[in-house]
């Protein structure tokens, strides 16, 4: 469940100045202290480069801000077999854990509690599990735990 955040409807210190405005995939703060931030790569139909860079610059404002979880909303391909943004992605992310700026990459289809990644993300963050898309084996997305 994607919840907008108005600035009015929250305590000033409760919610972190990025977040107002934004769609977040929860709007209680997590155990860690943290938020997970959506980010739609799909919008605007880019090209594999064009997401990349775009990736690139997503993953570094998240750790600027402090943010450890992000959604990554990569998409599946219109024609229903699966695009080339999705997979290049997941290989950008997968590069960025071996350099040690990502703890922990968990494709969309593995994002459960019946999987080791999702059983150590939702230790770390238990209310990761009411996120609307865990349990559901979503190919389109990809959940990053950023390194502190």
């Amino acid at each position: 469940m994607a919840v907008f955040v108005h600035a009015s409807s929250i305590p000033k210190r409760s919610v972190p100045r990025w977040a107002v405005g934004l769609r977040l995939t929860g709007v209680e703060r997590r155990r860690s202290g943290c938020w997970m931030r959506t980010i739609n790569l799909e919008l605007g139909r880019p090209t594999v480069e064009e997401a990349r860079k775009r990736l690139r610059v997503e993953l570094d404002r998240a750790r600027r801000e402090g943010v450890t979880l992000l959604k990554i909303i990569h998409g599946w391909g219109s024609s229903g077999v699966g695009g080339r943004l999705g997979p290049a992605i997941r290989k950008s992310l997968h590069l960025r854990r071996k350099e040690g700026h990502v703890r922990l990459v968990v494709i969309g289809e593995r994002f459960s509690g019946d999987t080791l990644e999702g059983r150590e993300l939702a230790q770390r963050h238990p209310s990761i599990r009411a996120d609307v898309d865990f349990n559901r084996a979503n190919p389109g997305i990809t959940i990053v735990e950023l390194a502190r």
